[in-house]
């Protein structure tokens, strides 16, 4: 017995670990930075920590039925929303899950970016849909308009937007956000993944909610928020489908330590602002005095064009300073270095300055 042809799957594709790395390299992981996978490095939120612990003491033998429904209350009131409006998650990618379940019939497409977060097309093609693709430009920056996607835009059912984008950084504008909902279907769901949304200056779309019934808005606590590891996210939906999420969620998904850590993370404004503060730092930094092009960046990492990017990843890893060859998403010419503290961030700066020194033909 087999499974079924997953063959059209591609894998996704994560960052190397310090752990992984060095093993392979036999180094010692405390002489390894890494700057591959976008992860705060100033860890998480300290109350997020604390509630963790708490927690562990309290105990790990229930379900999280009060913590789960506590986190949509508080998350509907951050945002101005009804409760009904909050599909708690585990992770944004499992908010994917719950949007190709609650929206996608076999055979219908979804229109991604290219390139983009593989999961879209992963959680399209589990849920029985085709894939259509708008291309993001080296050329241009990898501007994101309105334009780009209705020039390929054949009436799919979900077009997934990424604002700020991985691995390149750009961002959609309010206006052009906009624009994409007046243009499209009623029927085609709109989803603005905003996975990185604290370090931008963009007003984020869940306030568009009020005035439109296809569109849907991803958030997570993975990044400025520093729990990548416990696998918490969400999505902000219209009111209109409050019966849905009931229908498509995985029973307690989100776990209750997640739950608890998220409760308290919401509470913690000085670690997601020293967050945002010090990415902002390190990506100008980067920008500055990188010796190779790189592309404005919003997110918490920058997207440099160092011509051969599995070479200079790999000299990296050598030197110390594990960043990501994005060959992956179709750049091989390119490497995405997330920010680190100011150190690491100088640090990976002098190592790649050197190294593409090294490798690229005078």
């Amino acid at each position: 017995m087999q499974p079924r042809d997953l063959s059209a799957t591609s894998p996704y594709v994560p960052g190397r670990g310090i752990e992984e790395v060095a093993r392979d390299l036999g180094l010692d992981p405390t002489d390894l930075i890494k700057l591959s996978s976008n992860e705060n490095p100033h860890g998480s939120s300290p109350k997020a920590v604390e509630a963790v612990h708490q927690q562990a003491d309290d105990g790990l033998h229930v379900y999280p039925k009060a913590s789960h429904t506590d986190l949509t209350e508080k998350l509907a009131a951050k945002w101005g929303v009804a409760d009904e409006q909050i599909w708690v998650s585990p992770g944004a990618d499992g908010a994917i899950d719950y949007l190709s379940r609650a929206m996608l019939e076999p055979g219908q497409s979804v229109l991604v970016p290219d390139p983009g977060f593989s999961y879209y097309r992963m959680s399209t093609r589990h849920h029985h849909g085709e894939i259509s693709e708008y291309e993001l430009s080296k050329a241009d920056s990898f501007e994101q308009t309105a334009e780009l996607v209705l020039d390929v835009y054949d009436g799919e059912r979900i077009i997934h937007i990424t604002s700020p984008h991985n691995p390149t950084g750009s961002e959609w504008t309010r206006e052009e956000i906009r624009a994409l909902l007046d243009e499209v279907d009623d029927q085609t769901l709109v989803v603005v993944d905003e996975a990185y949304g604290e370090y931008s200056e963009e007003p984020s779309s869940i306030d568009l909610l009020s005035e439109f019934e296809n569109l849907a808005v991803l958030r997570t606590f993975s990044k400025a928020y520093g729990l990548a590891g416990l696998r918490i996210g969400y999505a902000a939906v219209p009111e209109s489908w409050a019966d849905a999420y009931a229908r498509v969620n995985t029973p307690f998904a989100a776990n209750e330590v997640a739950c608890r850590a998220a409760l308290a993370a919401l509470d913690d404004d000085d670690h997601v602002e020293q967050s945002v503060d010090s990415a902002q730092w390190a990506r100008e930094y980067m920008q500055e005095n990188l010796d190779v092009s790189t592309f404005d960046s919003a997110a918490n990492f920058v997207l440099a064009d160092v011509g051969d990017a599995s070479r200079v990843a790999a000299a990296s890893q050598r030197a110390g300073v594990i960043i990501r060859d994005c060959s992956s998403f179709g750049l091989p010419g390119c490497v995405r270095i997330s920010c680190g503290t100011r150190e690491q961030t100088k640090t990976a700066v002098e190592t790649l300055n050197e190294i593409v020194a090294e490798v690229t033909p005078t």
